[in-house]
This record gives structure tokens, sequence and C-alpha cells, in this order.
């Protein structure tokens, strides 16, 4: 090939290059590029072109899969059209990142930036604004990508992982628990609830399926040796039901509730719509739903300071009633 023609399309193939770039940094639906402008970015970055050129490069791009949209006017716009995200779902997704108390401040920022790549600079600078850790309580430990990136692997491979676990003490200090005391999980599946990642297996010391934050996870390992199947009839859904509804205890029940008519969101949010309820009066109604018995439970209902109470069953009753006269009681020492 004479080194004429060579040497044009290296300068075809690096205009291409230059010109895609451009179209994913440089526009979108809100900040197109004129030729005039299209052209001049090309003539700045060492690789020239005409109006005819622009046309086949901008054609060619197209051709190839690229969305180049093409808005006809005087003079004519154009800028890249789809993106993989669209600025509402990154912005969730920034948002996301921001706010959970399981990802440090550290991270959140790096995470939050990595996603603003993938919009256009223009758009990058609106999410930059939100790129901004709340005032919400983070987590410090900024070994979490290591804890899930050794648990997802130990559950791909099927392997137990050990390690100790942390917790605080009154000085609010982080501590091992039980004096360092070593747990063995056989991982089954890694669980999002409440801004914290929690993981749910086989414990060797508790020999029944137990869940553990993995924030908390001090070190973990894999092991060689192969984790414990799961049990016959283990159902992940059935089993985390009730402990990420926050309302862990060995059965579950129905309850029947009194709720004050603008406390109904409550309990939308915690147990949905497919409910049965009854209005009793101008500003309250009744619901049945069904849970473990808990402290978790009663302490969500003590919340409501009165705008909720528990009808029945009389355990239920009797026991909420207990959990408050232990706390007057203790008050008035």
């Amino acid at each position: 090939m004479p080194a004429g023609e060579a040497k044009e399309k290296n300068m075809i193939k690096s205009r291409m290059v230059v010109l895609a770039q451009m179209f994913y940094e440089h526009t979108d639906q809100e900040h197109p590029m004129t030729g005039l402008e299209i052209l001049e970015y090309l003539k700045e970055h060492d690789v020239p072109a005409n109006e005819k050129t622009l046309r086949g490069d901008i054609k060619l791009l197209q051709d190839l899969g690229l969305d180049i949209v093409k808005v006809v006017s005087r003079p004519n716009l154009f800028y890249w059209g789809e993106r993989q995200f669209e600025m509402p779902e990154l912005k969730l997704l920034v948002d996301a990142v921001s706010s959970s108390r399981f990802i440090t401040k550290k991270k959140s920022n790096v995470l939050g930036k990595k996603l603003a790549q993938l919009a256009s600079e223009n758009q990058r600078k609106e999410l930059r604004r939100n790129i901004q850790a709340t005032n919400r309580v983070k987590s410090e430990n900024e070994a979490i990508y290591y804890s899930v990136n050794t648990v997802n692997e130990a559950i791909s491979r099927r392997r137990k992982i050990r390690f100790q676990y942390t917790q605080y003490g009154p000085d609010l200090k982080e501590m091992l628990r039980g004096d360092g005391e070593v747990y063995e999980l056989s991982p089954y599946a890694l669980l999002w609830n409440e801004d914290y990642y929690y993981v749910v297996g086989w414990s060797d010391k508790h020999n029944n399926v137990s869940v553990f934050r993995v924030d908390r996870l001090d070190r973990p390992v894999i092991l060689d040796e192969k984790a414990v199947k799961r049990p016959e009839g283990f159902n992940l859904d059935d089993y985390s039901a009730p402990i990420f509804d926050m309302f862990e205890g060995p059965e579950r029940v129905p309850v029947k509730l009194e709720v004050r008519n603008d406390l109904a969101k409550y309990i939308v949010d915690r147990f949905g719509t497919k409910l049965k309820t009854k209005q009793i009066s101008d500003d309250r109604f009744t619901v049945e739903v069904e849970v473990s018995l808990s402290p978790t439970f009663y302490a969500w209902v003590f919340q409501f300071a009165g705008g909720m109470r528990i009808l029945k069953p009389k355990k239920a009753v009797d026991e909420i009633m207990e959990m408050v006269n232990k706390f007057v009681e203790r008050e008035t020492l």
C-alpha cells in the first residue's frame, strides 16, 4: 500500500475515534453540536475534516450502531442519543450509592464518579451535585468491598468461609465478639436490606442457618472445605421474610391491629396493600397482618405512641404490656 494511502486511512481511523468520543463525551439531547462546531473540534484535535467527509463519517458511525441523532434545522444539530443509562437512572444510582449507610463516604464518592462517566460532560456536572454523602451515618469499614468479593467467590465455589465478627462496646468502639471467637459459615446468598448487606448460610457454631452482617465480618477467608448443602426444603425467601421484615422469630402468627388513619402508610410500607381492613371510627381502622412475635415487632408498634394498638392475639397484648411495664419500672429506679 502506498505511504500516502496508508496515511490517509490512519487519519480516517483517528478521526472516527475522536468523533465518536466527542459525541459521547460532549453531546446529549440538551447539548447538541452544529456541523461547524464539530469541524472546529476535529481541527483542534489534529484530525481535520470538511463538510463532505463529516457527513460520511457520521453515517458510518450510525451504520456501526452508534445512536448519533441528526436534528434537521438551520443549522443542523447532532448529538449522542440513547445511552446505556439515561439521566434519571444514573441519578437514582448515584443517590442510592451516596445515601447508603453500608458504603463508606470515600467509596460513595469513588463509585459516584465512576457512574458519572457513563454520562456526557454536561450531564456529569449535574450528577456531581448528587455525588455528595448525605448527613446519614455511614460505614467506616473500608474493607467492605473485600468482604463482599470474598463471600461472592465462596458462594460461587461452594466453599466455607472463616471469619471473626465485630460488635461495639459501651465506649462505641469496635471490638471482636466473644473475645475473638472464630466462625465458620457455608454461605448461601448475599441479601441487601435496609442499607446493609447480609450473608445467609449454615453456621457450624449454631448448627443451623444463620445471618451475619457483611460489614461486621472481620478478615473473612475462603476455606478449602466444601460448603454444607442447604437443608432439605430450605427456601431463602421464606427464611428471610420474617428476619428482613424486622419481625424475626420462630413462627409467624396472625395479629390484629387498631391503626390511626394517618398511619396507614406505615402499614403499606411494611406489609403491602393486600390486607383485610375495617373502618371502626372516623379516624381509626383495624387491619390483620401476619408477623413473628418479637421485641422488634413490639418496638415497631410502640413507636407510634398509641396511634397503633395490638388487639389480638392475647399473647401479643400481654407481651407488649410486659415490655412497657419493664420500661416504666426501669425509668422509675
